[in-house]
């Protein structure tokens, strides 16, 4: 997304600096390639210079020197890419193991005219003055918790590895994990991959704030979900959580009238049996995710009808046979004596958000069966 001013990365830290961004992978492998964002830039980004290592740790912007690799565009250490833009790096040989921290190291000499960044990364980013994207350590590195100019790690697999994207809001982007923690749902779900011998990739495609039909915090999920669903390599498989922003924005912005609460319900299906359609006709299956409760919630202070709405929207999703399965992250997060409201040690404590161990019922909930085939073909 473009970051509002707040998340924007200090002019001074992409002048002259090197930015060090570490990621939690899913799959293991020998080879890879990064791809490198400037989708919202306005103007050409030009990288100076880039490279991959095996992070130290979470949180720690140091790297293992011996696994130091330099990453080449065409053969070349530096790149231009064009506004709107999405350029993948040349393939790099390197072990890595499920669950590896990888960090990807860039060089600039100066600001982009408009930024592509996310916000929350729910991780800890490094930047440092002059070219240092091959120093293994980095002493004095100054932290920003956000990430910028990158759009994913691919690791090569066999043809017959799929890839999951998991698409929707702040909660799936990971509001309420804990920063370098990676106990984010996707996260979870990729370690229950390592755990029952399922070998997928796992995308996490969350933007906090995010709504179906309207622009949020970020573009709206109708609009990007063929960038950071369809266009991404390998995927097989979508699972979209995403209404609760636009059920409770509406609420919050007092327009309750009976007529237009139906007619964002119809909206919203109508978006979704969209997104299924698009999904299809790539050969992609859908899993439809519930929303999760937020009676409670300080944010959007949900009423009955508001209530009544989610509740409604949920029972489309399970029964209407639009989704090739089902997520039932509002059964699994739910109090059974309130299932309007968020079970207490699975809220983070704001009504809305799961807390760590919401995120590892909703992976819990993720039916493993309906990710290890897709019947529908291109």
């Amino acid at each position: 997304m473009v970051p509002e001013g707040q998340n924007e990365l200090a002019a001074e830290h992409w002048r002259e600096s090197s930015l060090r961004q570490i990621v939690h992978l899913s799959l293991g492998g020998s080879k890879l390639r990064v791809r490198i964002s400037n989708t919202f830039g306005t103007t050409p980004l030009v990288l100076e210079g880039a490279g991959v290592a095996l992070a130290k740790a979470p949180g720690k912007a140091d790297i293992d020197g011996a696994s130091a690799r330099a990453l080449t565009f065409n053969g070349r250490s530096s790149v231009l890419i064009p506004a709107g833009a999405e350029y993948y790096s040349d393939p790099v040989a390197l072990d890595l193991k499920p669950g590896a921290d990888l960090a990807i190291s860039m060089y600039f000499k100066g600001e982009p005219a408009r930024q592509t960044g996310h916000p929350g990364s729910r991780a800890n980013s490094f930047v440092i003055k002059g070219n240092r994207v091959m120093d293994a350590e980095w002493p004095a590195a100054t932290k920003v918790e956000r990430w910028y100019a990158l759009a994913d790690v691919e690791v090569q697999a066999p043809r017959s590895v799929g890839a999951v994207v998991a698409i929707g809001d702040s909660i799936t982007d990971g509001h309420g994990a804990t920063t370098d923690g990676n106990d984010r749902w996707p996260d979870l779900l990729a370690a229950r991959f390592a755990r029952e011998g399922q070998t997928m990739g796992v995308v996490n495609a969350g933007i906090g704030g995010g709504r179906m039909l309207r622009d949020g915090l970020g573009p709206n999920m109708a609009s990007r979900f063929d960038r950071d669903v369809i266009a991404r390599s390998g995927v097989t498989h979508a699972i979209v959580m995403i209404g609760v922003n636009d059920l409770g924005g509406q609420h919050r912005n007092g327009d309750d009238t009976p007529e237009a609460r139906k007619k964002l319900l119809d909206d919203l299906m109508t978006a979704h049996r969209q997104l299924v359609e698009r999904a299809h006709a790539q050969g992609i299956c859908v899993i439809g995710g519930t929303i999760s409760p937020y009676m409670g919630s300080d944010y959007y202070r949900p009423n009955v009808d508001n209530e009544a709405d989610r509740v409604a929207l949920n029972n489309w999703i399970r029964t209407s046979g639009v989704f090739d399965g089902v997520a039932d992250f509002d059964a699994a997060l739910r109090d059974p004596a309130q299932p309007s409201r968020l079970l207490k040690e699975r809220d983070k404590g704001d009504g809305l958000h799961p807390s760590p161990a919401g995120f590892r019922a909703m992976a819990d909930a993720v039916p493993l069966n309906a990710l290890r085939q897709c019947p529908v073909k291109r």
